[in-house]
């Protein structure tokens, strides 16, 4: 069977769902010229086109997307958006690094905000802080790991025990956990479909318009896709974990599977049970941990469960996720789900992203890992900045790049191997 070189989700995004009816835009179907062509109209592709407009506003901006807004990866993930960069280590020259990242990423931040502050829709834009929580001893060791990074960067956080959990978020289910306050949590498909409507109009934007085929000329690029191609001097791919299905970043990003469940409002006896704390977020300690939202609406959230390459079929899916959020609430009552749907995220080796210049006039942002919102937002801008011979920061310096990764089979039997290595160690964190 043919592998999928683009987004075609299976099932509707949650988020989007919750929304009002959206309008698709228009699906190229003659063939154009462009001064520039995005790939991808997730939070990258949009910062790419909208600072490419600031930058030169008479230029021909272009951009594609396989899916419609809001149903494509953007819209799909739990609506984190974290205000600091995290470490590996302690370490005084990894401190100094984040401190010049975090002033990028605060700007970032204060430009979302505006962004939602004055969109038609409500984004459900939210300083809440997120917990960081761990129930078995894997978990806890991250969490003291995170916890010496907190303290070496003079960070607020709190350290919380099972019973102040349990009073906060209404589950007895954790061991330990920390709180911090540097993030915000949103609606992620009204915020996608906010940053949307705000685009200059002179961009031009096409939806369910994937790119099938890069092609290289002498002089510029031709970008195929199913109705048309599109000439074009320089092209920015920001469509994160397929670049390498167009042959970009196969080496680097690797195309990796995750799946949410959101559940229907919940009842006024039943929300007394989930803790005083009626807008949060979990983040787990471990990679392949359980991320946890209760919305400002009354639902619950759980995102959970990785695969590669493919999605697993939506049946199975429902079921495992219902088994790991009864696991945290066990006395809740059974929950009905509104809806269940599956994403694609750009997984890179050593967590980094590949970013930058890698051919001439074609420049690429992939590899969010599966925290794209607000650095994704920052590549976009930068990205443009770099290819409009701007000054950029070094990013490379900053957040890392890309390390190499093997090409299949050997990356799929790798995956497959670590994941169930690592499912087995942590399992209480999923």
């Amino acid at each position: 069977m043919k592998k999928i070189v683009y987004p075609n989700y299976k099932t509707k995004c949650g988020w989007n769902a919750l929304l009002p009816e959206y309008q698709n835009k228009s699906t190229l179907s003659h063939d154009i010229n462009s001064d520039v062509v995005i790939i991808g109209s997730g939070y990258t592709g949009l910062a790419a086109a909208k600072r490419w407009f600031e930058l030169a506003p008479d230029d021909a901006i272009t951009m594609i997307d396989a899916s419609s807004c809001g149903e494509g990866s953007s819209g799909r993930n739990s609506g984190f958006l974290i205000e600091i960069a995290l470490a590996n280590d302690a370490k005084s020259t990894s401190l100094k690094r984040l401190i010049k990242c975090n002033k990028l990423i605060s700007r970032t931040i204060n430009k979302i905000k505006q962004v939602a502050s004055t969109a038609t829709l409500d984004c459900e834009m939210h300083r809440t802080g997120t917990y960081r929580v761990a129930a078995g001893d894997v978990g806890l060791k991250s969490l003291l790991k995170y916890q010496r990074f907190l303290e070496a960067s003079k960070l607020e956080h709190k350290i919380l025990n099972t019973e102040q959990l349990n009073e906060l978020i209404g589950t007895n289910y954790y061991r330990q956990g920390l709180y911090t306050p540097h993030c915000y949590l949103a609606q992620p498909a009204a915020l996608i479909r906010s940053l949307t409507e705000q685009l200059p109009p002179s961009i031009q934007c096409y939806e369910n318009t994937p790119a099938l085929e890069c092609l290289k000329n002498k002089s510029h690029w031709i970008i195929k896709t199913p109705q048309a191609e599109i000439k074009t001097k320089k092209v920015i791919v920001a469509n994160n974990a397929f670049c390498g299905k167009l042959g970009i970043g196969n080496h680097r990003v690797a195309t990796i599977y995750t799946y949410a469940a959101l559940t229907e409002k919940l009842d006024e006896e039943t929300l007394s049970l989930l803790g005083t704390d009626n807008n949060w977020g979990i983040l787990p300690t471990h990679r392949l941990g359980s991320t946890l939202r209760r919305t400002i609406d009354g639902r619950l959230m759980i995102r959970s469960l990785y695969n590669y390459d493919k999605e697993e079929k939506i049946e199975s899916v429902t079921k495992k996720l219902r088994y790991h959020l009864k696991m945290r609430y066990p006395n809740l009552p059974e929950l009905n789900f509104h809806s269940v749907w599956g994403g694609a995220t750009g997984l890179t080796l050593n967590g980094a992203p590949l970013w930058g210049q890698i051919d001439k006039n074609l420049f690429i942002s992939a590899g969010c890992n599966g925290g794209g919102v607000v650095k994704g937002t920052l590549f976009g801008e930068l990205l443009s900045d770099l290819a409009n011979n701007q000054p950029t920061p070094n990013i490379q310096q900053f957040f890392g790049q890309a390390s190499w990764m093997p090409l299949d089979p050997f990356r799929e039997i790798g995956f497959n191997l670590v994941s169930m290595i690592e499912r087995n160690r942590a399992k209480a964190e999923i």
